[in-house]
């Protein structure tokens, strides 16, 4: 019994010393956990490594499904199983140390150490939503404002998740839908970014290509380059001060007058009000209706449900 309770501290130490939150993170304990209990410990971590490519060997969204089928879970933890997300060889070297570590100190109980890492993984995926509380006294921006500080909030606390872009990028994806239903709009799981695809924006419509983004960089007007080198109109649409930022990065490359640039919050509030015809008795159903689809698009392109908002 001793034993049980120094392991789960040991555990917890680790997973908050850590940080192991986040989707890509879980992905990489489980699956060594698993290879504890198929090789045995200890473990040499430079053995894990794929040659040339800087990957967990074997790592992947098959291996971590598969584990995950073993508990009794179907839900997709990560597309890539954390093989390409930042940090997991530095997370796979720290856990192999640790592992070895409760291994010399007779407490490696591989099983329970792996059904305790899929009770975590249970919690994430029955985190709570958003929660959107729509007051009529505050203006649709300040609402919008405070649901992506929220998103912000999480973001802070499980670092190397960008909760709030990925809910400003499927707001505005909604609202498109809304604002257009006769247009077929793409939508993409946020992290596939364009900044980093091949793709020419987040959606593209007819010659317009809009760019959705909380922290504006050199990387996001090089996307609007090549936008306007195919004859296509870029917009970005950003949140507070990057609005500013992405002005003076659009004048330093000598885009100032070539490139929309937006605030978000305004964007969607404007439109709402468009849509509603500015009648407050018809507001509340219009932003329903956008929560309503933006749940649907987070269903149906993220691995985290948690993304989804409550109207309260």
């Amino acid at each position: 019994m001793l034993n049980n309770h120094t392991l789960e501290r040991r555990l917890i130490e680790f997973r908050k010393t850590k940080n192991i939150k986040n989707k890509g993170a879980l992905a990489v304990v489980v699956y060594i956990s698993r290879l504890a209990r198929n090789q045995g410990l200890p473990l040499n971590s430079d053995n894990l490594l794929t040659k040339g490519s800087g990957q967990v060997l074997g790592l992947g969204k098959g291996a971590i499904q598969q584990i995950l089928t073993d508990h009794g879970i179907s839900q997709v933890l990560a597309e890539e199983g954390g093989r390409t997300s930042r940090g997991s060889i530095g997370i796979m070297q720290q856990y192999v140390i640790f592992l070895n570590e409760l291994h010399a100190d007779g407490l490696a109980q591989l099983e329970v150490i792996e059904k305790w890492w899929i009770k975590k993984v249970k919690n994430y995926f029955t985190a709570k939503p958003f929660r959107l509380h729509y007051d009529v006294a505050k203006s649709l921006q300040a609402i919008i404002h405070d649901l992506l500080a929220q998103a912000k909030k999480r973001q802070q606390e499980h670092s190397g998740t960008m909760y709030q872009g990925a809910v400003l990028q499927h707001l505005i994806g909604a609202k498109l839908e809304l604002l257009s239903p006769q247009l077929e709009i793409i939508h993409n799981g946020f992290s596939v970014a364009d900044t980093v695809s091949d793709r020419a924006g987040d959606f593209i419509i007819d010659e317009s290509i809009l760019h959705i983004t909380v922290s504006p960089g050199e990387a996001v007007i090089r996307k609007c380059q090549q936008n306007l080198d195919s004859g296509t109109k870029p917009i970005i649409l950003t949140i507070g001060e990057g609005v500013a930022v992405a002005k003076g990065l659009a004048h330093n490359a000598e885009l100032a007058n070539r490139i929309e640039i937006m605030d978000a919050e305004q964007f969607l509030a404007t439109n709402i009000h468009e849509i509603s015809l500015f009648k407050t008795s018809v507001r509340r159903t219009t932003f329903r209706k956008l929560i309503e689809i933006y749940n649907r698009i987070v269903l149906e392109y993220e691995t985290d449900p948690s993304l989804q908002i409550e109207v309260g």
